[in-house]
């Protein structure tokens, strides 16, 4: 049988690197790019390549020999990160973008995987923390997150037109705030769900937390198992239009807080900041389109997937501590 050969970008990062361990348990042929390798283990492609994807030359390599490319490669991180670096993430996203999109072309990809973002959706539907879920073709008139939301706008629109002008086979996703294990949970680039599971295993039980804004601010969710799914799903579909993945049960971030203590056993106190950015005041994701193109949406509870998550970044913040203890002992 033919294996199948593809490219992931951005395999060092969260969401590439549990796509990369998909497209192998599926019996494809993985060639793994980014900056760096992944952090927490080692990646199970086939092939990692160290590249810069800003640079056309590293473009053309990563492209070579393959059928496929899921390009998730972008410089991005949590709210505070993308509102105080939109220059920055400007330059290296697109230039990223329409490099990778022209060396696929001109290498002969048949198939091509672009990962937008919720970002994308204009401020003004998004002022109250009742939001109503967001459609696709809500998008516009334009409005979308100053920067980010732009740059992946852009993108989406390039993808469009090298299927119009070239041919190109193109798929388009915009995730809603994606966590689980594995993902970058301190440093400024970690999302909500990552960085409250951080502060409430680091505080002792009735501690308080820092929660940047009033807490009443909504969002919803979408699990890392999910999201590979819903990636894949598309991926084999024939549907070219930009489409949601996420989940569509909305909750608050004081909710959020509160699910962690409940999973962490601790009671905890929520000091809020509002002088912390908060991005939108709401925004949920309106599934229709996405049951009616793959017959299919994320299933995993919110209490689950932190749970997994939880857990996971408790152990990593004390596995050093364990080791430690362990060596006093002996």
């Amino acid at each position: 049988m033919h294996m199948q050969r593809v490219l992931v970008t951005g395999a060092g990062g969260f969401i590439g690197h549990h796509l990369v361990k998909r497209l192998v348990v599926e019996g494809c042929w993985v060639r793994g790019v980014d900056l760096k390798a992944p952090e927490y283990e080692p990646s199970p492609a086939h092939e990692f390549e160290l590249l810069d994807l800003r640079r056309w030359d590293n473009c053309t390599r990563a492209t070579r020999g393959v059928e496929e490319v899921y390009n998730l490669a972008a410089n991005m991180g949590g709210i505070g990160f993308i509102e105080s670096h939109k220059a920055e993430i400007m330059h290296d996203n697109v230039l990223i973008n329409v490099h990778m999109l022209e060396a696929a072309r001109l290498n002969g990809v048949k198939r091509y995987l672009y990962t937008s973002s919720a970002c994308v959706y204009p401020a003004y539907r998004q002022n109250s923390a009742d939001v109503t879920p967001l459609k696709e073709e809500d998008a516009y008139p334009a409005d979308p997150e100053d920067g980010y939301g732009w740059e992946k706008l852009f993108s989406e629109r390039q993808c469009r037109h090298y299927y119009e002008d070239y041919g190109l086979e193109t798929r388009v996703v915009r995730f809603h705030n994606i966590y689980g294990p594995l993902g970058t949970y301190d440093g400024g680039r970690e999302k909500s769900p990552a960085a409250i599971c951080r502060k409430v295993a680091l505080v002792e039980d009735g501690g308080g937390i820092e929660v940047w804004g009033d807490g009443k601010q909504t969002r919803s969710y979408c699990y890392i198992d999910d999201c590979v799914e819903g990636i894949y799903r598309l991926m084999r579909s024939d549907y070219r239009e930009p489409l949601n993945l996420g989940s569509d049960r909305l909750v608050t971030i004081d909710d959020l807080v509160s699910i962690v203590a409940e999973i962490s056993g601790k009671v905890i106190v929520r000091r809020h900041d509002l002088s912390k950015p908060q991005g939108v005041r709401g925004r949920n994701s309106d599934n229709h389109k996405l049951r009616q193109v793959l017959g299919w949406e994320p299933a995993t509870t919110l209490e689950a997937g932190l749970g997994r998550t939880y857990a996971w970044i408790h152990d990593q913040l004390y596995a050093g501590e364990r080791v430690k203890q362990a060596a006093q002992v002996a």
